[in-house]
């Protein structure tokens, strides 16, 4: 098939990489100009994912009709802040096949109105299928060739299969489901809690305080989800628990270092200008405490957490804010 893949960071290069070893024709569109340039001159992206080689056969360009022109899956990779203009972009191009499967691979939510990201797609592209592909995913293990699985989440049964078919390898493996809001909250909320653990990393806790804010943060998780409608299974799943593990332990989860760094003194605004990829957990915190506020939506982690992130308040504080909360069932009777 003929594959378009949108966003050249680490994760879009990767995919790229395990969708032309799969034998599908792909493409890749890099609005930065500098990078795609030397990733073109280069035959790799030395700044995102360096020392794997891109093949001649993969086309590089910054001209997105270019890239999408024919293309039997789209695949989105780009920043939750920027999904909008780039499906907008897309469906405007005129190029769009009608039948072409829009894959979202980005984990974030739009702020403004808390949409996942196929439904930022399907807002602004609603005649073609929409997919989430999400998991506990890192770039580089995957790039290395090393065991992974995730989920391919649609309404569209073909699509999910299609995608399921397509990106499906010896050592990357993918399920489906019908519940992508559901996958897609995962990954998004998932950000928030792993910030926390970084945070309990920072402070030098231990496993006994790993283990509690993975098992709570899945409880948060899935509470905020099934208000929004998603399936409460979902979450414990490889987009819900799976993908929480992953970010919460990795030394490669950016969100993880984020609460890391908070927790060494460093601010805010520190931490991202040195950061050269998003850590989405960052702005999805700010979204997800004003709409579980504004709904009574009961979110103590994420509380801490963007008191942390946007009020300044010290990271070792979130300890006994958590820990002097009244007490409570582990388990709420149905």
């Amino acid at each position: 098939m003929n594959i378009a893949v949108l966003g050249a960071g680490n994760w879009g290069t990767t995919v790229s990489l395990l969708l032309h070893s799969n034998g599908h024709r792909v493409g890749i569109w890099e609005f930065n100009e500098t990078l795609a340039a030397e990733m073109i001159r280069t035959r790799e992206n030395t700044t995102y994912l360096k020392g794997y080689t891109i093949p001649g056969d993969v086309l590089i360009s910054t001209n997105m009709d270019e890239i999408i022109k024919g293309a039997d899956i789209v695949v989105f990779v780009t920043p939750s802040t920027f999904m909008r203009d780039t499906a907008r972009a897309v469906g405007g191009s005129g190029m769009l096949k009608s039948d072409a499967a829009l894959v979202s691979l980005s984990k974030g939510l739009e702020f403004e109105t808390l949409l996942t990201m196929t439904g930022v797609i399907a807002d602004e592209i609603p005649e073609n299928p929409t997919v989430a592909l999400s998991g506990p995913c890192i770039a580089t293990e995957v790039a290395r060739k090393m065991p992974t699985t995730i989920v391919s989440g649609s309404k569209d049964s073909g699509a999910a299969h299609m995608i399921q078919e397509a990106f499906m390898a010896p050592k990357f493996r993918v399920y489906t489901s019908d519940d992508p809001d559901g996958v897609q909250l995962g990954g998004a909320l998932k950000n928030i809690i792993a910030i926390a653990a970084g945070i309990g990393d920072g402070l030098g806790f231990g496993t006994n305080a790993k283990s509690a804010v993975i098992t709570r943060g899945i409880v948060e998780m899935t509470r905020f989800g099934v208000m929004l409608g998603a399936k409460p299974e979902t979450f414990n799943g490889l987009s819900g628990i799976g993908d929480l593990i992953t970010t919460c332990v990795s030394e490669h989860s950016r969100n993880r270092r984020v609460g890391e760094e908070l927790a060494g003194g460093l601010t805010l605004d520190d931490i991202l200008k040195k950061m050269v990829m998003i850590a989405e957990g960052v702005p999805t915190t700010k979204a997800v405490y004003e709409y579980s506020g504004k709904h009574n939506i009961e979110m103590p982690i994420t509380e801490q957490v963007y008191s942390v992130l946007y009020k300044g308040m010290p990271a070792e504080k979130t300890v006994s804010e958590l820990m002097s909360r009244g007490q409570k069932r582990e388990h709420n009777p149905h």
